[in-house]
């Protein structure tokens, strides 16, 4: 069994790279502990679904929690980002959504398949994604072992404690 200790990031390459990138910058810094799931391996747009699946298995088995990436188009991707959420999903990672327009809880643009699953929904920004990354696993664990579904989110006041 290989060594989980990576993020496993899902997103909508078409559009919202930029939100990827930007984490992976503040990987750079101490700060931002990002131990990025994609350095692995690569997955060339011109694979096979196939062969795509089986690289991003490869960091699937590799990764500790996974992140997905919600911008305004997420949700109907079906192809790849549909599956990396079933994925996580069978494999109990736990699961933090990140809404890139800024709001802090579950909306009309979280994917249906994740709405009832055990998951922590935030706003995207450096600080308090940090603290999901740093908090969420052991919670996400107690709640699993509590067998409690659904969405947790911050608080305003965590919000604003940073």
């Amino acid at each position: 069994m290989a060594y989980r200790n990576k993020v496993y990031v899902a997103f909508d390459g078409d559009n919202d790279m930029r939100y990827y990138d930007l984490m992976r910058a503040w990987s750079v810094k101490d700060e931002f502990d990002f131990n990025d799931a994609h350095d692995l391996h690569s997955a060339r747009d011109s694979s096979t679904e196939e062969s795509i699946k089986k690289s991003l298995m490869d960091r699937f088995n590799n990764s500790k929690l996974f992140i997905l990436l919600i911008g305004e188009h997420t949700r109907y991707l079906t192809k790849f980002v549909k599956w990396e959420i079933e994925v996580a999903i069978r494999l109990k990672l736990p699961i933090i959504a990140v809404n890139l327009n800024g709001s802090r809880s579950q909306d009309e643009l979280m994917p249906p398949v994740l709405k009832d699953e055990l998951h922590l929904t935030v706003a995207y920004g450096e600080k308090i994604m940090k603290k999901a990354m740093n908090d969420w696993p052991d919670f996400e664990s107690n709640c699993r072992t509590q067998g409690k579904t659904g969405e947790y989110a911050y608080s305003d006041d965590i919000y604003s404690s940073l």
